[in-house]
């Protein structure tokens, strides 16, 4: 039997437990009328989706609930949860007066969505990014614009595509641009001057288009030598060549490069055919690749005169040195679009999330608005440092929000650090204490390398291949030639592995677990000397999504010397344990690796966790679970290794069946890690 609808007055009471919070809170009973004449599974919709709203902003929450109704006067569900999840992204972005009045154009939202054939950017962009993240392992910025296009540093998309085709197909018609885009990137379209080589035609513009759909020729060829299913799609997605590229199909295969697609290209100036038309065609745009090369080159320029600005402004330069003069007028000069530069721009000043670190710690820092971040404390005349204001993220990095089934753009601040030395005499003294173990890990190791593959019939080699002379000998008597490959040579079969450890360096770890991570690395890092994998070890910690730190305790190029021991020996418990955007970091690190096997082995005392309410419990869980699964896409393997005897409720979630390992004692972490390193790379 299907529940009936809930009236006004129940309505108000359900709505003040979500609401409460809202500015706006007293309007209730307004918003509880409208939402009286909607069905009871609209009803349960509107009351779960304004849950999820009031976490993100309880204001934001309220327009939900009061303009639902005329939501539904004007689409179905489906397009409820596309005109709010489409909010919810806008304030991400763009902070919530956008995300209002995106909100509040509900006629428009409907008219861009027009039934459910067409793709919106906002609900494919998480995808594409990631899809685009996974084929080069370098991250490239998407965005929305009115025409698919590249500037090699950010992927420009149609902000909605609706054809005939339906969702399906319109979803791979626009991995199908995003692919292509990012293939002008990847082998390289715009490493010639193709500006200076359209400027011969009388229409520059139409020279540009013959020569985009010429390159689209080639990449597809490129593709279906490297990945032959993508191409396939494309190609589905396409259609058949036209006529006018048939012949070009058959000239630019995969040696080809942009100079071959310029050579035909300068067969067709002199004609006045019209480029042809393909629905997975971006257009290209020269001038603004070249201005973002330019950007890159004026960067430390740019960002030298704002130091030394900064500096004079510090009193690091006295008032009588005019060392710098010649670098502060040029500042004053510049478009105040330089970093940390003075303009009216309102980026330039600090949000929440430059807060000094002091004043998140201890509460005191108000949430980010639109206007600027004031640190709320008792000392009201405190400001915040300079150090502070000028503080920038080394990385930036989404996070999963399960509640909105999306992705928070640019969510967390990563912040990477170079590990601290700890005492001089640790790992010489684990060493000597744990001497019998370590020969022990390393003769299993030993084992793992295998013996030589020796190579016979060789032209020349290091020893005397008996059955090729023999043969040879016997050829020699009856009279044939006599042939040159008469030696053996040992060739090392390589492992080709690449294995990343991430240390969880939490304030739980403090104590005895710190210590056991300490001597398991100590004693796998000695006993490695014995293989030639290549690993490296980063600890993680963090405070809220502002502060998320990694420190780096051994690089993949790094050697175990002296300076690795005691980076080693300094691991020492910090903060929270935010794991979500530290494997997401790892695991871009690792991807880089030029090595067929991956390995993420994470060691960790607990479950995700953060300060405040937010991220503990499911939503940090969600989130590393989502970062788990995207370096399984990526083609790395995780494996954790932990002491929580507790965590049967998340690490299957989390890990898999068999992707983890629980240890009852702490003590015998170092022989159980060098135990499952063995089991996973042998």
């Amino acid at each position: 039997m299907a529940s009936r609808r809930l009236f006004a007055e129940e309505l108000v009471v359900r709505l003040d437990a979500i609401l409460f919070a809202s500015p706006s809170h007293r309007a209730l009973n307004r918003a509880a009328v409208l939402l009286e004449p909607l069905s009871r599974g609209q009803q349960d919709l509107v009351l779960q989706w304004a849950r999820v709203a009031a976490i993100t902003d309880a204001e934001l929450a309220h327009q939900v609930c009061a303009a639902a109704a005329r939501v539904f006067e004007l689409t179905d569900e489906a397009g409820f949860v596309a005109w709010l999840k489409r909010g919810l992204a806008d304030f991400d972005a763009h902070g919530p007066a956008v995300a209002r009045q995106r909100l509040d154009d509900v006629e428009g939202f409907v008219a861009e969505y027009s039934g459910c054939a067409g793709v919106v950017f906002v609900d494919v962009e998480p995808q594409i990014a990631r899809f685009l993240f996974a084929l080069g392992g370098h991250e490239l910025q998407i965005k929305a614009s009115h025409v698919a296009w590249t500037d090699t540093e950010s992927v420009y998309l149609p902000a909605r595509i609706e054809t005939m085709m339906g969702p399906g197909a319109n979803w791979q018609l626009y991995k199908a641009i995003a692919v292509l885009l990012w293939a002008q990137i990847r082998y390289g379209t715009f490493t010639l001057d193709i500006e200076a080589q359209v400027s011969l035609w009388d229409d520059p513009a139409q020279g540009l288009h013959w020569l985009a759909a010429l390159e689209a020729v080639r990449h597809e060829n490129l593709l279906a030598h490297e990945l032959p299913g993508l191409a396939a799609e494309i190609a589905a997605i396409r259609g058949p060549w036209p006529d006018d590229l048939k012949q070009a199909a058959s000239l630019l295969d995969t040696n080809s490069t942009v100079a071959d697609s310029l050579r035909i290209l300068d067969g067709l100036r002199l004609s006045s055919r019209p480029p042809p038309k393909l629905p997975h065609l971006g257009v290209l745009d020269p001038a603004a690749v070249i201005k973002v090369r330019l950007e890159k080159i004026q960067q430390p320029m740019r960002v030298e005169r704002v130091a030394s600005n900064t500096l004079r402004g510090l009193g690091g330069v006295g008032q009588g040195d005019d060392s710098f003069a010649p670098l502060a007028t040029d500042l004053a000069a510049d478009d105040g679009n330089v970093a940390g530069g003075v303009s009216d721009d309102h980026e330039s000043t600090p949000k929440a999330a430059d807060a000094p670190q002091s004043e998140l710690r201890s509460g005191n820092a108000q949430s980010a608005g639109e206007g600027v971040w004031q640190p709320v404390s008792a000392d009201a005349g405190t400001e915040p440092t300079v150090a502070a204001q000028l503080a920038k993220p080394d990385h930036l990095y989404d996070e999963w929000d399960y509640h909105r089934q999306a992705y928070r753009r640019q969510w967390c601040r990563l912040y990477a650090h170079d590990g601290e030395p700890g005492e001089a005499n640790y790992v010489r003294e684990i060493r000597r204490r744990h001497a019998p173990q370590i020969r022990r890990i390393r003769r299993r190791f030993e084992a793992l390398r295998g013996e030589d593959e020796i190579l016979r019939h060789q032209p020349d080699g290091d020893e005397v291949d008996l059955d090729s002379f023999v043969d040879a000998l016997a050829d020699l008597r009856l009279g044939a030639e006599l042939t040159p490959r008469l030696f053996c040579r040992r060739q090392r079969t390589e492992r080709s592995l690449a294995v990343m450890f991430m240390v969880d360096m939490s304030g739980s770890t403090k104590g005895w677990v710190n210590d056991a991570e300490r001597e398991a690395l100590v004693m796998l890092c000695e006993a490695f000397e014995a293989l030639d994998d290549r690993y490296a070890i980063y600890g993680f910690s963090g405070w809220t999504r502002t502060q998320c730190d990694i420190y780096r305790i051994k690089t993949f190029d790094d050697s175990y010397d002296d300076s690795v021991r005691a980076r080693i020996s300094g691991i020492e418990a910090k903060d929270y344990t935010r794991m979500g955007v530290a494997i997401r970091h790892l695991s871009k690190l690792l991807n880089a690796e030029n090595a067929r096997h991956k390995l993420l082995v994470i060691l960790s005392d607990g479950r995700p966790d953060d300060f405040g309410d937010e991220y503990r419990g499911h939503y940090g869980i969600e989130d590393t679970r989502r970062a788990l699964q995207e370096a399984r896409y990526a083609g790395i393997r995780p494996y954790c290794v932990t002491i929580d005897r507790h965590g049967a409720d998340y690490l299957k979630r989390l890990y898999g069946e068999a992707s983890y390992s629980v240890l009852a004692d702490v003590t015998k972490l170092p022989l159980r890690l060098a135990e499952v390193y063995r089991r996973l790379t042998s």
